[in-house]
């Protein structure tokens, strides 16, 4: 789970982001927030220093060898869709240099988005950042101006205190979501829609692609 898990797989090659630890990579649409609906190629990287207890992909914690993957092999398959919007996530995709994949999808015109929980530095030239922030590691203070979207998954009613804890760090562009946490469904959904109508800055993210059952 930790970095020195996957430092000593691959150390020179992952620390130079020409390889990376790929849990799986699919093509599919983008299911929450800003992009919902959007046809977009997903790379989930695996290692998280994060550990939300309520993760619905744990397995992305750890990384094993047979996942370290070459980046090129990776933007080839990208590029045998046709689509030009990838997506990392992970896991947490914050943890790796992403400069060269980054810029290898780039240089196809491929538009390239992050979902972070902002713990560790962006230095890669992203085009969306999409700060989802977590209660068991907070982002650090250089991560909120780079925020295009500020997604927060309410698990229960005090998240919203704390969605706008995060809020008021994002500048004025930042688009502001509130996410009912899947297994909560039934019960924060009325509490996020009361909010969303007396808060309207924020706007109501749903797992679309759980609904539709696809990945």
């Amino acid at each position: 789970m930790q970095v020195e898990t996957y430092i000593k797989l691959e150390e020179a090659i992952l620390l130079e982001g020409e390889m990376l630890p790929v849990m799986e990579h699919f093509y599919t649409l983008q299911g929450e927030g800003a992009w919902t609906g959007t046809a977009s190629y997903f790379i989930r990287l695996a290692g998280c220093d994060v550990g939300c207890h309520w993760c619905d992909v744990k397995e992305s914690w750890t990384v094993q060898e047979k996942q370290i993957m070459p980046i090129q092999a990776l933007v080839e398959h990208v590029l045998e869709t046709g689509c030009k919007h990838v997506v990392i996530t992970g896991g947490e995709p914050s943890l790796y240099n992403l400069n060269f994949l980054v810029d290898q999808l780039h240089a196809h015109d491929i538009a390239v988005h992050i979902e972070t929980a902002g713990t560790n530095p962006l230095t890669a030239s992203l085009d969306w950042v999409c700060l989802s922030p977590k209660k068991f590691k907070r982002p650090i203070p250089e991560v909120y101006p780079l925020a295009d979207e500020l997604k927060v998954v309410v698990f229960n009613k005090h998240d919203f205190k704390w969605a706008e804890e995060h809020a008021v760090h994002c500048p004025e562009k930042t688009r502001l979501f509130l996410q009912p946490e899947w297994s909560k469904m039934d019960k924060m959904m009325p509490l996020i829609l009361t909010y969303i109508l007396e808060n309207p800055r924020w706007s109501l993210s749903l797992q679309t692609h759980k609904w539709i059952h696809i990945p």
